[in-house]
């Protein structure tokens, strides 16, 4: 089998490590892929919908596995399926409860899923007199793709004027911020799970603790994560049952009710309260750092479960009942300004923890820094303590210039 993987963060990393030693697989090839994934199989490096189509035809591949969101927004799944050509994924359609914020919480309120109760506007000025009626905080997102960056909580009146701004008018994110949400600030600890979809049901796996904001002491800017930890500590079985019962299984019924049966992943975005377990937002495919420490505690064959959620079959996820602790090293500045091209060093000498790399690219032999995200270190252990003092210990002995990473995760 010949396995074709989108997309170059530690996420696919993770699934690359995940497949590697399933001997059916013959080769993995990756678009556009970084250090790790060079080592694994062989980076392509056109990653448009229409060079990836030819790419898969080609070379005859077996299965593609969509990393990131863009790629799935403009359509590929579509695409792939127009030739015949077998991918995990959802079509553009159903993409768009990820790629349009407002579309998703238009979604959420018709089918009576628990969530923030929020406006959506496409006027700069109306934006700007709503915020000036309401309470402190609130939460301005971006409604179209922004990298993870798009959200911001505004603390009073100043912030918000200047967040719609930069948006709405300044474009930061381009059209992404033309469309905004803005929603009422929910006070409690946020929870990633993400489901497998067979296109008639949804499965599931373990929740998990996903640290966004960039210093320690969940401190400054929001980013598309600094680490996470499985499963979720806070998580009780009584918050499972609440987001079952008010948040999966009307998700459920509202995806059949517009007739949209995809086979894929699906991840809830959660934030748990005093009043109980709400939906901020879907993705519509594996998170990153979720999937990190996900593939590190699951006991199933990866490909054998994409296989039976493709051919509409039941799947039993299992577990291990051990802890994960995944530590994402930066480049300094990330979420902001970053410089890139410094060599990574002593990765050799890590011992403890899975090297998963994504913003870094092989020179020759030898690794540099390319992104904000420069890798994630993933160790397991009996308890978070244990996890959390490998990946640390192993931070330490890695080195690049300008490196960053936040000092408590995994520590309760």
């Amino acid at each position: 089998m010949k396995i074709l993987i989108v997309g170059n963060g530690a996420r696919e990393s993770a699934i690359a490590m995940k497949l590697k030693s399933d001997n059916r697989i013959t080769k993995m090839y990756f678009a556009k892929g970084n250090a790790s994934t060079d080592s694994l199989g062989q980076n392509v490096y056109d990653d448009s919908v229409e060079g990836l189509r030819d790419f898969a035809i080609k070379e005859r591949i077996d299965l593609t596995i969509v990393g990131p969101e863009a790629p799935l927004v403009d359509g590929i799944v579509d695409e792939f399926k127009k030739h015949n050509l077998k991918i995990f994924g959802p079509r553009k359609r159903t993409a768009e409860l990820e790629g349009s914020k407002a579309f998703s919480k238009k979604f959420m309120q018709t089918h009576n899923i628990k969530t923030a109760n929020a406006v959506v506007f496409d006027a700069y000025q109306e934006a700007i007199d709503y915020v000036r009626s309401q309470e402190f905080p609130l939460v301005i997102k971006a409604s179209g793709l922004a990298g993870g960056k798009g959200v911001v909580i505004a603390d009073d009146l100043e912030e918000a004027e200047a967040t719609i701004h930069r948006f709405m008018i300044e474009r930061v994110f381009g059209d992404a911020g033309i469309q905004l949400v803005i929603e009422e600030y929910l006070r409690g600890f946020e929870t990633s799970i993400i489901a497998f979809s067979n296109g008639e049901k949804l499965f599931p796996c373990i929740p998990v603790k996903d640290y966004k904001k960039a210093g320690s002491g969940d401190t400054g800017p929001n980013t598309g994560g600094m680490g996470s930890v499985a499963p979720s500590p806070e998580f009780t079985a009584e918050h499972q049952r609440d987001f079952e019962e008010n948040i999966l299984k009307p998700t459920l019924e509202g995806l059949q009710a517009y007739n949209i049966r995809f086979k894929g992943f699906i991840f809830f975005g959660l934030m748990v309260t005093a009043n109980g377990t709400y939906l901020l937002e879907y993705n519509m495919r594996l998170g990153d750092p979720e999937t990190q420490v996900i593939m590190a505690l699951m006991e199933n064959n990866l490909f054998d479960v994409i296989m039976d959620c493709l051919e509409g079959n039941e799947i039993d996820l299992k577990f291990s009942d051990k802890k994960a602790v995944c530590l994402v090293m930066c480049s300094g500045g990330y979420p902001r300004q970053i410089e890139t091209g410094f060599e990574i060093r002593n990765t050799e000498k890590v011992h403890q923890s899975q090297v998963l790399f994504a913003g870094a690219k092989m020179r020759g032999d030898r690794i540099y820094t390319s992104g904000g995200r420069v890798l994630s270190l993933v160790a397991t252990g009996d308890s978070y303590e244990e996890a959390s003092k490998k990946v640390y210990e192993d931070a330490r002995v890695i080195h690049y210039d300008y490196e960053y990473y936040r000092e408590d995760i995994g520590k309760f």
